[in-house]
């Protein structure tokens, strides 16, 4: 199962998220660039001031489709540098947080159990 999160730096509200079991892609990635900027001002076409968009190095992060699509609304994609434990911190803590108190106390029986709460776990 592959999930991505869009995580505001300064509440480290996930904002929006995808879940597949296909592994993401550039498209998802564009969706959730969508999702998070609605999520924060609503339908716009373009943001109010730039807002950096940081990432991993991951291949539907860095595609050229992706990084010129971040450009329309106002996004700056930027990459963490590789392999630096520093730079992942936020995200690595969300995800302890989410497998501590949500995946560790409920019934997952198969992936498609994890893909119907990932939802509800997030909307906390």
């Amino acid at each position: 199962m592959w999930v991505a999160c869009p995580l505001h730096c300064c509440d480290r509200e996930a904002m929006s998220c995808v879940a597949t079991m296909a592994g993401i892609t550039g498209e998802d990635v564009r969706d959730l660039m969508v999702a998070a900027v609605e999520h924060r001002f609503g339908p716009v076409n373009q943001l109010p001031s730039l807002i950096e968009w940081l990432t991993d190095n991951g291949n539907y992060y860095v595609a050229r489709d992706t990084r010129r699509f971040a450009h329309e609304p106002g996004l700056i994609p930027k990459t963490t540098p590789l392999e630096s434990l520093l730079s992942n911190g936020m995200a690595e803590a969300f995800v302890r947080t989410l497998k501590r108190d949500y995946v560790c106390v409920s019934v997952l029986p198969d992936a498609e159990s994890v893909l119907r709460q990932l939802p509800v776990w997030l909307a906390h």
